[in-house]
């Protein structure tokens, strides 16, 4: 029999496993998750998959980026439910990450500005 200490590091071990990443078009990359197939039949008809996996943000993010594909971009105006489900997928798939940029530096942590004036 295992000694108990064992088991418990194995089980400790197991129970901090991370859950299965979710699955992915294997064309696309794209997660397959309600709304999927919508973000890809208007999406990569103008670009790669690519540029949307990776990329990330809020519900208002993905609606500023559309807005703006569609005045600079040629991006045609969607139905209010094609329009609702691609943000949904985008915002729930591809939100906002955590803790993806190191914090700023502190002023006092930041190199000297060799182009500031010295005061006299």
């Amino acid at each position: 029999m295992a000694h108990p200490f064992a088991m418990s590091l194995l089980l400790l071990g197991l129970s901090a496993t991370p859950a299965l990443a979710a699955e992915q078009d294997p064309q696309t990359g794209f997660i397959m998750a309600p709304g999927w197939e919508t973000v890809r039949n208007n999406c990569i008809a103008c670009h790669s998959a690519s540029l949307v996996t990776q990329n990330s943000g809020s519900r208002e993010h993905w609606l500023s980026l559309i807005r703006w594909m569609q005045e600079s971009q040629g991006l045609w105006a969607f139905d209010a439910d094609t329009e609702k489900t691609i943000l949904e997928y985008l915002s729930s798939n591809y939100g906002p990450k955590q803790d993806a940029r190191r914090p700023s530096l502190r002023a006092d942590q930041l190199p000297e500005n060799p182009y500031r004036k010295k005061q006299s």
